[in-house]
């Protein structure tokens, strides 16, 4: 397999999500024509000079670089956290029962007047300190299985995130006009805006800070896993019918799956993308990563897809290729029972089923609870293995 040569080396000091990391690695990447071609999905242990991660305490260095990597061209840079967010309670009342309070909650961020982001809260009123589970959608209040996960002893939460980006093409959403220096597409405002609604969630009495999880279905999928990614904080990442530029495969497309061509589309959703995704249309081959390398940016943290059988847009062979090969990077880093995926029936949703499964996979990995239910079948099993490399 040919290692990947690239780019000029110089440091390159990122801020995200109110913890600094300092990339001492690749700042210039080369176009789509000059990468060499990759057949299999590629090998995250590689650095990008070519050399091979050694040993434990090399890795968060190829995590910098991933990051790096996977920012240029897939999803343009953050900026860093707001010097401060301010949040202003517009209702609040009692409800199931009396066991939570439900709030709406807008947060103002950014520079100059700011912005604002709505936030919808159901907040248990026993026990304590609750992990918290937020979700991202286009509007708030929008888990239906509130009651039954406030029962279960969890936090809810959900923000809109159109609130800072408006989902439309040629359109600068509001956070795009307050970061005008950076190059950041909808997805990666979305996700930025997650990590904002997470500083928040701190600094409320009887959130966990050791057990905040992020979820989201379809493109809020793509938003919660790219988030996941990059802010450590998150200690489960949840997407849920993610599919193309989410949980899927670049170069492994199941039965009349959505792939990079369609996506990247300017009649679609190039938008969501950094631009230069679209050149690695039809030439997915030459892509330096694939998205097991997402999935593993992740670890040592946990990580369950939730997906459908039906959903063939979403890819659900490409999940289950993508997931083995992010499976090596988690043993490796000491963590092989933190990654899971659950399939069911059905179709393009996030219902009871896909709820309940990561509501048993957060009591498991996150609270220490005996759960009966398995994480690890592959409903692709003959599929071969998508890689010949192994880890360190």
């Amino acid at each position: 397999m040919k290692h990947i040569m690239l780019g000029v080396v110089c440091m390159v000091f990122l801020v995200i999500s109110g913890a600094s990391w300092v990339s001492a690695e690749v700042n210039f990447w080369p176009r789509q024509e000059r990468l060499p071609v990759i057949e299999e999905l590629p090998d995250p242990f590689v650095f990008a000079d070519g050399r091979r991660v050694h040993s434990v305490a090399d890795w968060p260095s190829r995590r910098r670089e991933m990051i790096a990597m996977i920012l240029h061209y897939q999803y343009g840079h953050l900026p860093p956290p707001p010097d401060q967010i301010t949040a202003r309670e517009l209702s609040s009342e009692t409800v199931f029962g009396g066991a939570a309070v439900k709030k709406e909650v807008l947060l103002t961020l950014g520079p100059g007047e700011g912005f604002g982001i709505h936030v919808g809260l159901w907040i248990p009123t026993a026990g304590g300190p609750w992990p918290a589970i937020l979700k991202n959608d286009q509007g708030i209040f929008r888990v239906p299985m509130a009651e039954e996960i406030i029962r279960r002893g969890y936090l809810v939460a959900d923000y809109d995130r159109t609130d800072l980006d408006p989902d439309k093409g040629l359109v600068v959403g509001p956070a795009q006009s307050a970061y005008p220096d950076y190059d950041w597409a909808t997805l990666a405002v979305w996700a930025w805006g997650g990590m904002r609604v997470i500083d928040y969630l701190l600094t409320l009495d009887g959130v966990d800070p050791q057990r905040i999880i992020f979820t989201g279905h379809s493109r809020g999928g793509k938003t919660a896993l790219l988030a996941g990614a990059l802010d450590e904080r998150i200690a489960l990442v949840a997407p849920n019918g993610s599919g193309c530029g989410g949980a899927g495969c670049y170069r492994i497309q199941g039965e009349s799956s959505e792939d990079l061509e369609a996506i990247t589309r300017p009649s679609r959703f190039s938008y969501w993308f950094a631009p230069r995704l679209r050149s690695f249309a039809g030439h997915e081959n030459r892509l330096p990563f694939d998205q097991h390398f997402l999935k593993a940016l992740v670890a040592p943290r946990a990580l369950l897809t939730t997906d459908a059988l039906g959903d063939l847009w979403a890819n659900p062979l490409g999940t289950q290729q993508s997931h083995r090969a992010a499976r090596p990077v988690f043993a490796f880093l000491g963590a092989a029972d933190r990654l899971g995926m659950h399939f069911r029936v059905g179709g393009h949703d996030q219902n009871a089923e896909d709820w309940r499964a990561l509501l048993d996979f957060a009591d498991k990995v996150l609270l220490g609870k005996d759960v009966p239910a398995r994480f690890d079948a592959e409903p692709f099993g003959q599929a071969p293995r998508p890689y010949s490399w192994s880890a360190p």
